[in-house]
């Protein structure tokens, strides 16, 4: 009689472990390729990132989020139940044959010819589970008796078939193995029969079970794929609710950084993003009434500004007419007097210029400067305002005679007082003053030959009443005249630029558009 197996087949078999399909059970190799370069991995991956939106991102973290748990979720299912199905196909088939070997082989003699050993294969065989049976005697190594055609065993499950156990349980068990013939599944069992010398092995063909598991991984792959669809569906619905304000937040961050301090976002729920929104109009809100404060702040110093520079006209004429007559006096008057008849005149016409200066800055501050445009030989300009102020023996000048443009005269003899003057005061004559035409452009260099301008200067020389010795709070200039330059050359179009000369010296560089807009042009 045959022992009984081993916990139903499987628990207690010695060559459970040699399972050739758990052989193939691996990690795939390109999983590998990836982990051996974790940092050039993370470098690709922070790149990709850089270049696609935050809906795709959204949308693809969603949907590998998704993947790995179907696919875990399907992996796991699929391997309980393949474990399921072949333990329950097996233990069947084992239980059966084990019943089967035990009742027809205790009657077999044994001097049993083989013909009698080949028909009680068959009737071990005849059941519903489809195997075929292999009888072997060491009394008769000439016959095989096999109930189908003859299959052969493997050594490995013969040998631990031959091996009998010094237990409790008897000397020989029943032990199975999964092989594969042919590219099919197969389920190997033998035992020996105790008390005789025979030993019976089964085939079972597993190919019922391969399908059904087939089947089952069809059905999860289509069930993954399907979540996976759904889960870019949700990621997308999900991207929309939370980029659509975020989306709505940015136009209104645009509209606020061009000016349009109005804006303001609806609100809608109670969660994060509403939150965020409310923060925005409340900073809006805030904006809007300090730039509003600031324009009331800067409106009411132009209008004081220009109030106080038009108060001052009218005791100014008064003061300069009175300084004239003591000018053309001085000669005759005291010693002791004159001095101070001297430094009065000098405050006088000082305080004429910084009020004339600070009336032409209000009016450009409050836009209502106007360019009156005409045509004009820049050579003949250029030595019109230089022989008005007596800087012909100071100045050089390089400018080719009949180079016309179309400039607005007073307002081209402002730049050219304020540039030329602060070279021969700061700089040093001679002064070089070069014109010259770049394509559509008015090109007029004044160089000097002083020291320069420091660099930490450079930025600043364009600004109201700026100082490059702070210590000389008190100078002859009003420290408008550059800035009123700047704002002259503007007017036109154009720009002025400083720098300095690598062989020495500052050079300011007038640059203007040949042809400024008419008077009507203008005016549109």
């Amino acid at each position: 009689m045959c022992a009984a197996a081993a916990g139903q087949g499987g628990g207690r078999a010695v060559l459970a472990a040699a399972d050739q399909d758990g052989a193939r059970r691996g990690l795939p190799a390109g999983l590998a390729v990836v982990t051996k370069e974790p940092g050039l991995f993370r470098g690709w991956a922070a790149s990709m990132l850089r270049w696609i939106s935050l809906r795709l991102r959204l949308v693809i973290v969603f949907a590998l989020v998704a993947l790995v748990s179907a696919v875990s979720v399907a992996g796991i299912a699929y391997w309980l139940n393949r474990d399921s199905v072949l333990k329950r196909a097996q233990d069947s088939s084992l239980r059966s044959f084990r019943e089967g070997l035990k009742a027809h082989t205790d009657s077999l003699p044994l001097d049993a010819d083989c013909a009698a050993v080949r028909k009680a294969a068959g009737q071990v065989a005849d059941t519903e589970q489809g195997y075929q049976v292999l009888l072997l005697s060491d009394a008769m190594p000439g016959c095989t008796a096999a109930s189908g055609r003859e299959f052969a065993v493997p050594d490995t499950l013969r040998r631990a078939v031959d091996k009998p156990r010094a237990d409790d349980a008897g000397a020989y068990h029943l032990y199975w193995i999964r092989i594969t013939m042919d590219g099919d599944p197969y389920l190997v069992g033998g035992a020996r029969v105790e008390g005789s010398d025979w030993t019976g092995y089964m085939l079972k063909s597993l190919n019922p079970e391969r399908d059904d598991l087939n089947s089952l991984a069809w059905s999860l792959g289509i069930a993954t794929a399907l979540s996976l669809i759904g889960s870019a569906l949700l990621a997308q619905a999900a991207a929309t609710t939370v980029l659509r304000p975020v989306q709505r937040l940015g136009e209104a961050a645009r509209a606020l950084g061009e000016g349009k301090l109005d804006t303001r976002l609806r609100i809608t729920g109670t969660d994060e993003l509403a939150d965020l929104s409310r923060t925005f109009n409340q900073t809006a809100e805030r904006l809007e009434q300090q730039v509003e404060a600031l324009s009331e702040r800067d409106k009411a110093s132009r209008r004081f500004v220009a109030d106080m520079s038009h108060e001052l006209r009218t005791p100014l004429t008064a003061i300069t007419a009175v300084t004239e007559v003591l000018e053309e006096e001085q000669d005759s008057l005291d010693p002791m007097i004159a001095p101070a008849v001297r430094l009065v005149v000098s405050e006088t016409r000082r305080l004429n210029d910084l009020v004339e200066n600070l009336m032409e800055v209000t009016r450009f501050d409050a836009g209502t400067a106007r360019l009156v445009a005409d045509e004009v030989d820049v050579a003949d300009q250029i030595t019109a305002c230089i022989d008005a102020r007596a800087w012909l023996d100071a100045v050089d000048l390089d400018a080719p005679r009949g180079l016309t443009a179309r400039l607005d005269p007073r307002r081209l003899d402002v730049i050219l007082a304020n540039l030329i003057g602060n070279a021969l005061k700061h700089g040093g004559s001679p002064v070089r003053v070069t014109a010259r035409t770049e394509d559509d452009d008015l090109v007029v260099e004044v160089a000097d030959n002083g020291p320069g301008i420091p660099e930490d200067v450079l930025p600043h020389v364009f600004d109201r009443f700026y100082k490059a010795d702070a210590s000389r709070a008190r100078s002859e200039g009003s420290g408008l005249g550059l800035s009123i330059a700047v704002e002259n050359a503007r007017i036109h179009g154009g720009a002025i630029s400083a720098a300095n000369r690598p062989e020495g010296g500052a050079v300011f560089t007038l640059r203007l558009p040949r042809y400024a807009p008419a008077p009507d042009e203008e005016e549109r």
